[in-house]
């Protein structure tokens, strides 16, 4: 066990915790008496916790620490703007160094024809931004009734009123009154689930145009935009079939409709390129950024805006942002990331080294009886989990249950992985490298092991009816 940093007992800090800590997506009395994980520093793909215990987080935080823990570099880039100018505003016809370049360079990464950068706090800020940009570009062009937003179902886009909206968590919209109006979705390209007796061809042809229909039934004039993940993160890792994009590119041309890209899981390298939209082969209108533009060091997100898009809403006074839009010292933090991420050369290390090692330790993984296959996009991926593999059967329990009896098993070997529904998800750091790939694979092995001799002991090794 190495030396912890000096700290309350855990017991005692758990007990604070309960007391006066609201928990995001936590059922905060279960919390308190279970008693919350004590995180106390980390560096590169390791935590430690109050307790001294070494875990390697296969999660990259909530997928956003791209070059890894514990970078000096980034405390110094942010001590240093502290000390020049710890905060300004970017209202009133002002701006700053930090928000220029950072803007500036975010520009030069993304594909060509988006220059344009409105910066926010995180992705649910910026997707809030986007429902009021993309309505507000077509009020502008005259085409005020262009207001309709469509997404996919089991997408996630973010938590506020409005981001939380665009995404299509059933769960999520059962609290609180979302949808909003103007907020409509389809069925997701999730094969392995709901594609039945289809190839993943058809399955992905079919899905797709899905889109056409629900424009169809809205009527083609009242549709502003679509919004979708190139790769579903929070819902699952869910890769779609390749016939899946080109299909909805060529619906949204058809139909004049903006195309937005949620990237803020797969932006800054997580899919190998610098954007999952360059993976997949789209050309979005905007791009939704924020957790590995500061690989979460910094809280900051943004919209990143086509030309077009840019130049209309410019030509009016938009009346939409935030106190912390370009905050310098997070745009700073930002800006340092980016020198690590292209100096270092980590989506090289992604493409070359990272993602390849990752996919053959998964799919050496897949020979395990709990695991149904394999999903998998450059350093995100998920592991179906089944009762019967040949059938891509779900279990008969609620759904949930053996993901949530799995992802207890990762964390008692000192493994981050974390479960949606009983799929189990994987977002290390990209940085990540072969000695540690091994000691995630050799971890998430034993708590697969060890789960599956707890789901055959309580009689749970059966496929719903």
């Amino acid at each position: 066990m190495s030396a912890i940093t000096n700290h309350m007992p855990t017991a005692e800090l758990q007990a604070l915790d309960a007391a006066h800590h609201m928990h995001p997506f936590t059922t905060n009395d279960e919390l308190a008496a279970k008693g919350a994980r004590i995180i106390t520093r980390a560096k590169g793909v390791y935590l430690t916790d109050s307790e001294g215990n070494q875990i390697l987080d296969g999660m990259a935080g909530l997928w956003c620490v791209n070059i890894g823990y514990g970078r000096s570099e980034m405390a110094e880039v942010a001590a240093r703007q502290m000390m020049e100018l710890p905060y300004y505003n970017t209202f009133f016809m002002t701006t700053h160094v930090p928000a220029i370049a950072l803007a500036q360079e975010v520009a030069k990464l993304a594909p060509e024809g988006l220059n344009h950068v409105f910066f926010a706090g995180s992705g649910s800020e910026a997707n809030d931004t986007n429902i009021r940009m993309v309505r507000t570009y077509w009020a502008e062009k005259g085409k005020s009734a262009k207001t309709n937003i469509i997404s996919r179902k089991n997408a996630y886009h973010g938590s506020s009123m409005g981001s939380g909206s665009l995404g299509g968590m059933s769960y999520m919209h059962a609290q609180g009154g979302m949808p909003i109006p103007g907020i409509h979705h389809i069925n997701q390209p999730d094969w392995w689930a709901e594609g039945g007796d289809m190839t993943p061809e058809d399955f992905g042809l079919a899905r797709a145009r899905e889109l056409e229909e629900k424009i169809a039934e809205l009527g083609e004039d009242t549709v502003a935009a679509f919004i979708a993940e190139p790769i579903q993160g929070a819902g699952g890792v869910v890769v779609p079939p390749e016939t899946y994009w080109p299909e909805i590119q060529r619906i949204c041309d058809k139909y004049d409709i903006l195309l937005i890209a949620d990237e803020v899981i797969c932006g800054f390298g997580r899919t190998g390129n610098w954007f999952g939209s360059q993976t997949v082969g789209i050309r979005p209108h905007i791009m939704t950024i924020a957790k590995g533009l500061s690989s979460g060091y910094q809280p900051i997100g943004g919209s990143i805006v086509c030309d077009e898009v840019a130049e209309v809403i410019g030509a009016t006074e938009f009346n939409h942002g935030y106190t912390y839009s370009g905050h310098p010292v997070a745009a700073a933090v930002a800006l340092e990331n980016l020198r690590i991420l292209q100096e270092e050369n980590i989506l090289d290390h992604v493409r070359d080294v990272g993602a390849p090692a990752l996919k053959q330790g998964l799919n050496e993984l897949a020979d395990h009886p709990l695991v149904g296959g394999v999903s998998i996009m450059g350093m995100m991926a998920s592991l179906p989990l089944t009762p019967h593999k040949a059938s891509r059967a779900k279990f008969a329990s609620d759904a949930g249950t053996v993901g949530y009896m799995c992802r207890e098993r990762c964390f008692a070997n000192n493994l981050v992985m974390r479960h949606v529904g009983d799929r189990m998800i994987i977002s290390p750091p990209l940085i990540i490298d072969q000695p540690d790939i091994d000691v995630f694979m050799a971890r998430a092995r034993k708590a697969l092991d060890e789960t599956y001799a707890q789901v055959k002991a309580e009689g749970m090794l059966k496929a719903a009816s």
